[in-house]
Formats: structure tokens, sequence, C-alpha cells
């Protein structure tokens, strides 16, 4: 349970922080683009790693948040 709990709190920040750089984004100029352009890619990198990760493991992605 204790696990459970700390996986959808992780899932939960990752989601918000995603949400949040895309809303920067509307505002940002070039140079900024640029910099959350990248901060998205690596999250969007880390959840595709969970997302294989729970396949591999016979978990359903969307069971944890994916």
């Amino acid at each position: 349970m204790q696990f459970s709990e700390f996986f959808h709190d992780v899932m939960i920040t990752v989601h918000a922080n995603i949400r949040d750089l895309r809303e920067k984004q509307a505002f940002a100029d070039p140079e900024e683009q640029s910099y959350l352009e990248g901060r998205l890619f690596s999250y969007q990198e880390i959840l595709e790693i969970f997302r294989m990760s729970a396949k591999e493991t016979g978990i359903e992605p969307k069971k944890l948040g994916l």
C-alpha cells in the first residue's frame, strides 16, 4: 500500500509539472521555448519508461495513471 501511494503521488506530480510547462509555453519567448520543450521531452520520456516497465511486468499502464 505504501508503494502505491508513493507512485500515485509521483504520477500526480509528473502530470502537474507537464501541465505547468505547457501553460508556460503559451507565454514564453523563443529562448524559453527551447528550454521548456526540453523539459517536456524529459517528462514524456519518464512516462514512457513507466509505461514500458508496466507492460513488461503485466500491469495495465492506465491503472497506474499512465
